[in-house]
């Protein structure tokens, strides 16, 4: 089945050709993810997206989860476990997006506290990274909250679906870090 990652408030679960429709109505919200590389504005594209994360996860590259927000009872959006290397223990959390509605609810913060924990914990990795939009100061700053150090900023890294060219601040957590 794969892991499930969860606790009182959210349920992460794997995303699946079977179960990402759920996302769809989410996943067409405008300018949900306008830092992001990806485009999910269409359930056609979004499918495409769910296939290449599927695609990344037989490769051992990630593991994609879609989100079930448990005290809304709905679907929120994914996330997942990326450019995983095990040889070096390092992995990124990324991929994120919930729909506004969730935004500032304390979700996408219960959703890292579970990957951090079975990160650090279960898969016995020694430092997670992410990977943000330098003009993003929302995830910014979510990203700082759980006790992450900011170590560069790649500049012109990354192209967006509007043609802009981003800088991507990248930030690390080692284990002897996290605070649980």
């Amino acid at each position: 089945m794969g892991v499930i990652l969860e606790d009182r408030r959210v349920k992460l679960t794997p995303l699946t050709l079977e179960n990402y429709a759920h996302l769809i109505p989410i996943a067409s919200e405008e300018k949900l993810i306008q830092y992001s590389p990806s485009d999910i504005g269409s359930p056609k594209s979004l499918k495409r997206y769910v296939q290449l994360a599927l695609a990344q996860q037989s490769e051992g590259k990630s593991i994609p989860f879609i989100v079930y927000d448990k005290k809304n009872n709905s679907y929120a959006g994914s996330t997942r476990y990326m450019h995983i290397n095990r040889k070096n223990k390092v992995l990124h959390i990324g991929a994120t997006w919930i729909g506004k509605e969730f935004q500032g609810s304390g979700l996408n913060s219960h959703m890292k506290q579970l990957m951090l924990s079975h990160a650090f914990e279960k898969m016995e990795f020694e430092k997670v990274e992410f990977r943000v939009d330098e003009r993003n100061i929302v995830s910014r700053k979510a990203v700082e909250k759980l006790g992450c150090t900011l170590e560069g900023v790649l500049r012109k890294d990354v192209y967006l679906l509007d043609g802009y060219k981003r800088n991507t601040c990248c930030y690390g957590l080692l284990k002897q870090e996290w605070d649980r």
